[in-house]
């Protein structure tokens, strides 16, 4: 089993799909890596070589920013906003969503679960 950038990546997967795995790292920079470290992206990760992995591994910390430290700046990207109380800060501090959607008819995934009135609903 590969261990890339703290990820333990499936051994039956095929390595472009498997790279997804790691935060950070979608569908377009796992072939962009294949591509300049120079693998194969139809090898499965059990068929990787050794050498293979540590390509990849190099490449992946060289160029970029992913797992832990990603996660991190993103949570600190979005603390200064609420700092500065920016408009998008004060959406994320309320919960509300931050991109201009409507809220009036949707946004149940942000809003979380309508309030109740009157009681519970009958089942």
């Amino acid at each position: 089993m590969a261990r890339i950038a703290g990820v333990d990546l499936a051994k039956n997967k095929r390595i472009d799909v498997a790279l997804t795995y790691i935060f950070g790292i979608g569908r377009t920079r796992s072939k962009h890596i294949l591509a300049s470290t120079r693998v194969d992206p139809s090898k499965k990760v059990h068929e990787l070589t050794d050498e293979e992995i540590s390509r990849i591994r190099q490449f992946i910390d060289e160029n970029y920013k992913v797992g832990g430290p990603l996660r991190a700046e993103i949570a600190n990207n979005i603390k200064r906003l609420i700092e500065i109380k920016c408009w998008r800060g004060l959406r994320h501090k309320a919960g509300m969503p931050v991109r201009g959607q409507r809220t009036r008819d949707n946004a149940r995934t942000r809003k979380g679960p309508r309030p109740r009135i009157g009681g519970r609903k009958k089942s």
